[in-house]
């Protein structure tokens, strides 16, 4: 547990008790800070009571009397489309209103670090696609190397919740737009911008207040070296504001394309990954031998975690050594079995048109089940993107509708993943992939991304001999 710093005495509200609001409360008071704590839910309520906590009603009159800030969790609207009541009444009541990477960010690095030898490090990744294997791989190639490493934030476990980083030690945070938006301090060592597509848009107002949100990563306090993808105008808008000149070693762009300029650069393209220093290859390494992350988004991926490794001193062989050991994660371009010469791939994680683009131009001959929670954003670039499909099942309870997307592509209305599966392993012929990329949310029949992607899991196993 990270204690919070500079509260003791004080009385701190707490709103939203899942993972994070939970670890945040132990953490206020672990710092000697009374923490009065909310949840909507009657169950979370009585599970933090149970820890001895003190239930406390924001919406009740005179509730934030006395109290020194409010700590909301990343779920929580603050803004768009309209506030909590609970935190439209903090900020009545002139209350600050933060979060835990807020608290993470403000509390980390006091006192023990005066001794330590090599002060630990923070890495932070953020993007629309891409963060949890970027994330995840950073940390393994980290662990690999031999550096103490903890992965928290969006993955993994809470930020307050780890353990005190020990003397040299790295913590990689995967932080989603909901984290950045709010936090009172943002502070990595390194930060990692992978990308950006329409995601959240209702929940930020638009392109622009997404984006926005992102991009406080690297305004409020800015990290000392960034990693950027600068394949959209976004990325390459941060990397310009970042740059003090084109020669500026503190940015390390990262492209799908040949970049120009003496800066340190990393290509992934066709294969392969370049890290170019001051117009020079200094370093390549082929990625196609990597069966932990196929296809050119990974590739992307891999690039952005070669970067923020390099940044923190590892060598050019240190990252390709650990990247032939890397398993990848659940739900993200997962393999999940091959029966009768047909692949079948679990990349339920590929919620939104990008990442479902992303995930088609990774394989060919696709049997692709996709369908779900139409996100805003538009779904325009899936049928120019699906030209290596030779038939689309499609899923969720508005699966007509969202087949009008699909253009000419031969398709299916299956409703559910048990039809879809049976009917694409029926036709399948050696050398095709069934791939789950569902372009869609899936809260129309699912709790999550990965109990959709356990179902996808479940029903391939019914069809091993």
């Amino acid at each position: 547990m990270i204690p919070v710093q500079g509260v003791e005495g004080q009385r701190v509200g707490v709103l939203g008790l899942g993972r994070s609001g939970l670890a945040t409360a132990r953490a206020l008071r672990a710092g000697g800070a009374e923490a009065l704590v909310w949840d909507d839910g009657a169950p979370a309520r009585a599970a933090a009571e149970a820890e001895g906590f003190t239930i406390w009603d924001p919406m009740a009159q005179d509730a934030f009397v006395a109290v020194a800030a409010l700590i909301t969790s990343p779920g929580i609207p603050h803004l768009y489309p309209a506030p909590h009541r609970a935190i439209a009444a903090a900020r009545m009541a002139g209350v600050p209103v933060d979060n835990d990477v807020g608290l993470f960010f403000r509390s980390l690095g006091m006192g023990a670090w005066d001794d330590m030898e090599e002060p630990p490090k923070v890495v932070a990744i953020t993007g629309s696609n891409g963060k949890s294997t970027t994330s995840a791989l950073i940390a393994h190639i980290l662990k690999v190397a031999g550096r103490p490493v903890q992965l928290a934030g969006n993955i993994g476990r809470g930020v307050l919740d780890i353990d005190p980083p020990e003397d040299g030690g790295v913590v990689v945070l995967e932080l989603s737009s909901y984290q950045i938006e709010l936090a009172r301090a943002l502070t990595p060592d390194v930060a990692v911008f992978i990308n950006l597509s329409p995601d959240h848009l209702d929940r930020h107002g638009g392109m622009g207040g997404y984006f926005a949100a992102k991009r406080r990563l690297f305004s409020e306090g800015g990290p000392d070296r960034a990693v950027i993808g600068v394949d959209e105008i976004e990325g390459q808008y941060i990397a310009n504001q970042l740059a003090e000149g084109p020669g500026d070693a503190r940015v390390i762009r990262v492209s799908q394309a040949k970049l120009s300029g003496p800066g340190w650069d990393l290509v992934a393209r066709k294969g392969w990954l370049s890290e170019m220093r001051k117009g020079r290859q200094v370093a390549s390494i082929d990625l196609r031998a990597v069966p932990g992350l196929p296809g050119a988004h990974n590739h992307q991926n891999a690039a952005c975690a070669y970067g923020a490794c390099r940044a923190l001193g590892l060598s050019p062989k240190e990252i390709e050594a650990a990247f032939h050991s890397f398993e990848g994660l659940p739900h993200r371009s997962q393999r999940v079995a091959e029966i009768g010469g047909v692949s079948f791939v679990n990349d339920s994680k590929a919620t939104n048109v990008d990442a479902a683009v992303k995930a088609l131009a990774a394989f060919s001959r696709i049997r692709w089940i996709c369908g779900g929670l139409e996100k805003e954003g538009g779904m325009a670039a899936l049928a120019p993107a699906a030209g290596d499909v030779i038939k689309a099942y499609i899923i969720g309870r508005e699966a007509a509708a969202f087949a009008l997307h699909l253009g000419d592509i031969p398709h299916e209305i299956c409703g559910d993943m048990e039809t879809a599966v049976a009917r694409a392993a029926a036709e399948a012929e050696p050398g095709d992939t069934v791939l789950l990329a569902p372009a869609a949310a899936s809260f129309d029949q699912y709790d999550s991304f990965e109990h959709r992607g356990r179902d996808f899991m479940e029903q391939v196993g019914k069809l091993q001999p």
